[in-house]
């Protein structure tokens, strides 16, 4: 089945003052649909046009470099607008993903600083993960395009640390912009909905 670039699911200034209209305009619009239109026409080449995009992730991966690197980055951002939302964030996570953080990550403090240090250490472009793994949550960071899926994980929650993803609002102050999702941004109930499929 082919991509194809979902639509925000919410308004450009939504996620204002911490994401600008200006940041999903070109985020969405131009980086998001390239990876699309090029991840299309290559997943046609390669003959798997007819295959969901988890699948082309899968199979793609350490075999055709350019169409898993397309893939893999539709994949992340089709859920990546959706672990966003106006007045995101906060401390109190749904009943089974609270529990789950407080067992398998020591509570939902150390969480938030494992995960955005995830975020700052991942070295130029990348992602930082929530992921379920071997049946517990773990904390992951994957280079370029690379997400849990190619490392026996299922994504539940993910941030891009790519450029793009902040420099327009943040500078090169990626900490403040990680601080910024996490405690402004993160739509919990996708992240549980997520977490209830993986498990």
């Amino acid at each position: 089945m082919a991509f194809e670039l979902p639509d925000l699911p919410y308004d450009y200034e939504a996620l204002q003052p911490y994401m600008s209209r200006e940041t999903l305009e070109f985020h969405h619009d131009k980086h998001h649909k390239a990876y699309v239109d090029t991840g299309n026409k290559l997943a046609a080449e390669a003959g798997m046009d007819n295959l969901s995009v988890e699948e082309v992730v899968k199979q793609s991966f350490g075999k055709h470099q350019t169409l898993f690197n397309n893939a893999g980055q539709h994949f992340n951002h089709i859920h990546f607008w959706k672990w966003m939302k106006k007045g995101g964030g906060g401390t109190s996570l749904p009943g089974a993903l609270q529990k789950a953080v407080d067992s398998d990550l020591g509570g939902y403090d150390k969480f938030k600083a494992d995960f955005i240090n995830a975020g700052v250490t991942q070295f130029g472009s990348g992602w930082a993960w929530l992921a379920v793994k071997d049946g517990k949550l773990e904390i992951m960071k994957t280079p370029n395009g690379e997400n849990p899926l190619v490392h026996g994980g299922t994504p539940i929650l993910g941030v891009d640390v790519w450029e793009h993803s902040y420099y327009i609002d943040y500078r090169n102050a990626r900490p403040k912009y990680l601080e910024a999702f996490v405690d402004n941004l993160i739509n919990w109930d996708y992240v549980l909905e997520c977490y209830e499929k993986a498990s």
